[in-house]
C-alpha cells in the first residue's frame, strides 16, 4: 500500500554539518548553548575548505532527496573559505537534483583568523563580516536563488545588521537569521524589531520576546538537542515553517517530533497544525508543485495517521515528472559513490579537527 503527496521542503538546513557525524569530541564537555557553539560548531565551520564543503553538501542533499525532500533552504558558514562557497553548495545540490535557496551567515565573531570573545553592537565591523556580505551579494547578483544570511544578532555589530538589511532590500530578498535561539541572543527581538521584514526567515525564536515580521522556522530536534528550551511558535501570529538545523532532512520525522512537543505544551493541539507548517516553505519554491513523493503507507496525506505511524519511508520521488528515486534508490547518481567521497572528505576534516 502506498500514497502520493507533494515533495517536502526543509526550511532551514546547514549542509556543511553533514560530515559532523563522528567528528572528534571537544576537549571539554559543553555545559551551555554558547559552549556547544564554541566547542563543536565553530570548530567545525572554521575547519572547512571548499572541497570538503562540496561533499558535505552532496551527501546532505542526497539524503534529503531519498527522504522525499526536493528543496532546501540552507544557511552556510565557513569563515576560512568564504569566497565562492555558495557556488560550491549550489553545484553539489544541482548534481544531486535538489533545489536550493542559499545564504552565507554573516558574522563579526571572526576577525581574520581570530575568534572574538565577545561582539557588542558598537564593536567595529570585521573583515569576516565584509567578506560574508560580499559572498551573498556576488551569489545573488550572479542569479543565484537565495537570501542574505546573518548568523545571529549577538555575533553581529549594528553596522553589520544594517548593511545586511540594506543588501537584502537592494536585492529584493529577505534576511535568513538565527533569532533568540539561546539566552545569549535574548536581545535579538529588540535589535531586529525595526529591521525585520515580512520576507525574512526567523530561525528558532525560542527566547523571542516580541512579535517580529517574517516567517518563523521551528527546529524542534535541534532545540531539544541543544537544550535551549521550547520555542512554542504558535504564540506568535507569524507563518511557521519547519527546519532541521542541519540534522538531516527527513521532514516527516521532524514533523512528527514537532507535533509531540507541541502536544506536550498544549493538549488541545492537533497534527493538522504541524502539517500546515510543513507546507509553509513551499512559497519559496513555487515549482515544487510538480514534485511528488510516493510513501510506503496509504494514508500519508492524513496528518493524524502520519503523527502516529513510525517508519513511513519514501519509496519514489519524481521531480517535474522525472523519476529520481525508485524503491528508495536514487536513479540519477550513485549513492555509494557519494557516501564514499563524503567519507574521504570526513576523514580529512576530522584529522584537521583533531589537531585543533
Amino acid at each position: 500500500m502506498s500514497f502520493e503527496t507533494r515533495a517536502m521542503v526543509c526550511a532551514h538546513h546547514h549542509l556543511y554539518s553533514s560530515l559532523a557525524r563522528g567528528m572528534p569530541a571537544p576537549d571539554v564537555t559543553p555545559r551551555s548553548f554558547l559552549s556547544i557553539l564554541e566547542n563543536v560548531w565553530w570548530r567545525l565551520d572554521v575547519a572547512l575548505d571548499l572541497d570538503t564543503l562540496y561533499w558535505s553538501a552532496a551527501l546532505g542533499a542526497a539524503e534529503a532527496l531519498c527522504n522525499g525532500t526536493t528543496a532546501i533552504i540552507d544557511h552556510h558558514e565557513s569563515p576560512m573559505a568564504i569566497d565562492g562557497s555558495l557556488d560550491v553548495i549550489a553545484d553539489a545540490c544541482s548534481m544531486i537534483g535538489v533545489k536550493t535557496n542559499l545564504s552565507y551567515g554573516v558574522t563579526d565573531r571572526w576577525d581574520g583568523a581570530t575568534l572574538r570573545s565577545k561582539v557588542s553592537p558598537l564593536s567595529p565591523m570585521t573583515d569576516g563580516a565584509v567578506r560574508g556580505l560580499r559572498e551573498n551579494e556576488r551569489f545573488l547578483q550572479a542569479g543565484g536563488r537565495g537570501m542574505v544570511g546573518v548568523h545571529a544578532s549577538f555575533t553581529c555589530t549594528d553596522e553589520t545588521l544594517d548593511r545586511a538589511t540594506a543588501l537584502a532590500a537592494s536585492m529584493n530578498t529577505g534576511v535568513h537569521i538565527h533569532v533568540a535561539e539561546g539566552l545569549d541572543d535574548k536581545e535579538a527581538g529588540a535589535r531586529l524589531e525595526n529591521r525585520a521584514e515580512d520576507n525574512w526567515l526567523l530561525i528558532h525564536a525560542v527566547h523571542l520576546d516580541r512579535q517580529l515580521s517574517g516567517t518563523i522556522v521551528h527546529n524542534p530536534r535541534s532545540n531539544m538537542n541543544n537544550s535551549v528550551g521550547y520555542a512554542n511558535p504558535v504564540r506568535f501570529s507569524n507563518d511557521i515553517a519547519i527546519g532541521t538545523d542541519g540534522i538531516g532532512a527527513d521532514m516527516l520525522e521532524e514533523a512528527r517530533l514537532a507535533y509531540v512537543r507541541l502536544r506536550e505544551s498544549d493538549v488541545t493541539q492537533t497534527p493538522d497544525t504541524v502539517w500546515k507548517w510543513l507546507q509553509t516553505a513551499e512559497k519559496f519554491f513555487p515549482e515544487i508543485v510538480d514534485d511528488t513523493v510516493t510513501w510506503s503507507y496509504d494514508n500519508s496525506d492524513s496528518p493524524w495517521h502520519v503523527a502516529f505511524t513510525p517508519g513511513i519511508r519514501c519509496v519514489e520521488v519524481r521531480v517535474n515528472g522525472q523519476l529520481v528515486v525508485n524503491n528508495g534508490t536514487p536513479t540519477q547518481f550513485d549513492m555509494n559513490e557519494i557516501r564514499s567521497k563524503a567519507s574521504e572528505a570526513a576523514t580529512k576534516l576530522h584529522k584537521k579537527l583533531a589537531l585543533r
